[in-house]
C-alpha cells in the first residue's frame, strides 16, 4: 500500500541521503514533496538519477504499486522506459503480478474510481451536482508541470450554489428486497453549538520527516473550537480505522493535502474509539495528518443530528449492492484491511469554517463506503478560503482561470 510514511516512500534509494535537505527546504510530507516541480528539483540539486527516482516512486504511489519502487529505481530506466515496457517484460523482469501491470500502464488513474457525486439536500436545485476532480495535483505523467492554482482551477463548478450550510449524501435504497429501510436523510446541516464544545485528544500529530510515530505523552483533551480558531478545518470522521473502505477514502483526501495546504485548510482525521495498534497502523500509512479521539463521539452525533447513525453489518453491507460496490472500489486499489473495533457507526465529513462562522459542509456516510466527493470538498474550502494564506500571484491565478 502507498504508505505517507515519507521514510517508506523514498526506500533504500537515491532519495534517501537528500532527507535532511529536504527536511530544512520544507518537502518534508509524501503529498508536498510528490508536488515538486522541475524547477524546484533544480534548487536543492537533484542529479537525473533522483529526478527519476522521485518520477517513478510518484506514480507508483498514486497506484498503490510501491511495492515494485526499489526495483524499478534499481534497474535505471526512467518512468517513460519502463512503461514502454511489455507486459511480458514487466512479468519477467520484475515479477509483475497480471492486475498490476493493468493499473501500472494505466496512465489516466491518478485515484480510485470515484462514485457518482453527492446530492445536495439543502440547496436551491438538488439535481445539480459537482464536477468530479479532472487532474491531479503534481506533475501528469506525460512530465508537464501541473501548479496547486490549475488543480484548484479544476475543481471550479457552476455558479449559484449557496455554499454555507450545506448538507449532502450518496442516495439511498431500501435493503434485502425491500424488508429493511433505508438509513434516515439528514436534511439539516449541524448547528455550530453541537460542535463547538466537543472535547477531542490528539493520538498522533501532522507527519512530517522524523517525527515521533506517536504522541509519547499523553495529550490533554481540548476543546474542537480550537482547533479551527485560527484557520478552517476539514474533519474526516472515520467509522473504523482497520475498514478499507474508511482507509480509502482517508488515503484519497490526504493525497491533495498540498492542495488544501494552498487553501489555508488544516486536515484531522476523528476516530471514536481508541484502539493503540489500530491507530500505529492507520497513522501515517493511510493518513499522515493529525488524528483525534473523540470519546464522547460528539462529531459523529452531529452527523446524524444528535443521535449516531448506526447499521447492522448484515443488513447495511452484505444484502446491500451499493455497499459492496464501495467495498469492491476500495479493495481494487490493493488495500489491506482487519476486522478490529465497532463498525456500524457512520461517518463522514465536516468542512468548518474559521472563529465561530460555522460549518459550511456536512457529508454523510448513509451507505457503508459513501465518501465524501473530492469536488465538493474542495470548492467549499475554496469558497471559504481566508485570502491572506494565499499569494497575492497565486489569487490573480486562480481568478484568471475562474473568467476563462
Amino acid at each position: 500500500m502507498a504508505s505517507f510514511s515519507i521514510e517508506d516512500f523514498v526506500g533504500n534509494g537515491c532519495l534517501k541521503e537528500l532527507l535532511p535537505k529536504l527536511l530544512d527546504r520544507g518537502w518534508d510530507d509524501v503529498p508536498t514533496l510528490k508536488a515538486m516541480k522541475s524547477d524546484d528539483m533544480d534548487d536543492i540539486g537533484m542529479t537525473r538519477p533522483q529526478k527519476d527516482a522521485l518520477e517513478i516512486r510518484s506514480y507508483l504511489h498514486d497506484r498503490a504499486l510501491m511495492q515494485y519502487s526499489d526495483q524499478f529505481e534499481a534497474s535505471g530506466k526512467s518512468l517513460a522506459e519502463l512503461l514502454s515496457l511489455s507486459n511480458t517484460d514487466l512479468s519477467s523482469l520484475y515479477a509483475m503480478k497480471r492486475g498490476h501491470i493493468a493499473r501500472f500502464t494505466d496512465r489516466k488513474q491518478n485515484n480510485p474510481p470515484l462514485r457518482n457525486n453527492s446530492i445536495y439536500t439543502k440547496s436551491d436545485n438538488n439535481s445539480r451536482k459537482l464536477e468530479n476532480m479532472k487532474r491531479n495535483s503534481r506533475r501528469s505523467s506525460s512530465g508537464s508541470d501541473i501548479t496547486i492554482e490549475q488543480s484548484l482551477a479544476s475543481f471550479k463548478i457552476e455558479d449559484g450554489h449557496v455554499f454555507k450550510g450545506i448538507v449532502a449524501s450518496m442516495p439511498a435504497e431500501s435493503r434485502a428486497c425491500g424488508c429493511v429501510q433505508p438509513p434516515p436523510e439528514v436534511e439539516d446541516v449541524a448547528p455550530y453549538s453541537a460542535i463547538e464544545n466537543i472535547s477531542v485528544q490528539k493520538l498522533a500529530p501532522e507527519y512530517k520527516i522524523g517525527i515521533e510515530r506517536l504522541v509519547k505523552d499523553k495529550a490533554p483533551p481540548v476543546k474542537a473550537s480550537e482547533l479551527w480558531r485560527e484557520k478552517p478545518a476539514v474533519f474526516v470522521c472515520i467509522r473504523r480505522p482497520g475498514c478499507i473502505m474508511c482507509r480509502a477514502e482517508s488515503h484519497q483526501l490526504y493525497s491533495k493535502k498540498p492542495i488544501f495546504d494552498a487553501l489555508g485548510v488544516q486536515l484531522f482525521a476523528v476516530l471514536h474509539e481508541h484502539i493503540e495498534s489500530e491507530v500505529n497502523d492507520f497513522w501515517p500509512r493511510y493518513w499522515g495528518g493529525a488524528l483525534l479521539y473523540d470519546k464522547g463521539q460528539g462529531f459523529f452525533k452531529a452527523l446524524g443530528g444528535g443521535k449516531l447513525l448506526k447499521e447492522k453489518f448484515i443488513s447495511g453491507f452484505l444484502f446491500y449492492p451499493r455497499a459492496i460496490a464501495n467495498f469492491k472500489r476500495a479493495k481494487a486499489v490493493g488495500l489491506e484491511m482487519n476486522f478490529k473495533g465497532e463498525g456500524e457507526i457512520k461517518g463522514g465529513l465536516f468542512v468548518v469554517g474559521r472563529g465561530k462562522s460555522g460549518i459550511a459542509y456536512q457529508f454523510v456516510e448513509r451507505n457503508f463506503g459513501d465518501w465524501a466527493p473530492l469536488g465538493e470538498v474542495i470548492e467549499i474550502c475554496t469558497r471559504i478560503q481566508n485570502l491572506q494564506h494565499i499569494p497575492s500571484e497565486s489569487i490573480k491565478s486562480l481568478k484568471e482561470d475562474e473568467e476563462e
